[in-house]
């Protein structure tokens, strides 16, 4: 597990809940580090600081992504740190393929916690029989493995947790989903942690590029006082 951290005190904390949880952990105090680690030793989990000197959070971040889909690798479970609690810089986080999310000060146990949770969710994701490349009979198709998306036979570009949450509704076609069900399954996470309105902005988004009258959406469809389903 890699911690990445300018501040010696958070560094030291997170590594003594962590390592006390029985993980592994190497920890490093700037963007340039996180990237030699991450290029020389790949960790099953990174926590990441987003105000690091030199090479910044956010763009380790988008780094990361880029380059899992690139070559086609599964995705590293990433949890951000931030000393920012604004809504618009957790989605912007999350949009950049963050798994979850804590704003500081935070109790180094519960983030051990969120890692525990984290990892267990990841491992159960890739050891269930996905099918590779989706077609559900909605117009659109989904290839799991290249994170590639066509509507009606055009490709579309999805934001790394637009992927995921359409991905969910299509492997899970005419269910009613709740807010808090998909904060748990797509973000890793609880009410408590991220706001059910991430998935509300979210939803829109993905609304904008896959429905023909996003206002009249007919594939993701809202159900009052439940949440949503995925007409497949």
């Amino acid at each position: 597990m890699l911690v990445v951290d300018d501040d010696e005190g958070v560094r030291t904390s997170v590594t003594w809940a962590l390592e006390a949880d029985g993980f592994a952990v190497d920890a490093v105090g700037d963007g340039l580090e996180a990237i030699q680690s991450l290029e020389g030793n790949r960790p099953a989990l990174v926590v990441l600081d987003l105000s690091l000197p030199g090479v910044g959070g956010l763009d380790i971040l988008r780094r990361l992504r880029q380059t899992e889909a690139a070559q086609r690798v599964a995705r590293l479970p990433i949890i951000v740190l931030s000393g920012r609690d604004g809504e618009t810089d957790r989605i912007v986080g999350l949009d950049l393929g963050a798994d979850d999310y804590l704003v500081k000060p935070f109790s180094p146990g519960e983030l051990a916690a969120r890692a525990r949770s984290l990892l267990r969710r990841t491992h159960e994701y890739s050891t269930t029989d996905h099918d590779p490349f989706s077609v559900r009979g909605s117009g659109v198709e989904l290839d799991h493995q290249a994170r590639d998306v066509w509507v009606d036979g055009a490709p579309i570009e999805l934001a790394a947790k637009e992927f995921d949450l359409l991905a969910y509704f299509v492997d899970h076609p005419r269910r009613a989903c709740t807010r808090e069900e998909l904060l748990s399954a797509v973000w890793a996470s609880q009410a408590g942690w991220q706001t059910p309105a991430t998935v509300t902005e979210h939803v829109y988004r993905l609304r904008q590029k896959i429905e023909v009258d996003p206002k009249r959406p007919k594939r993701l469809r809202t159900l009052r006082a439940v949440g949503y389903r995925w007409e497949g």
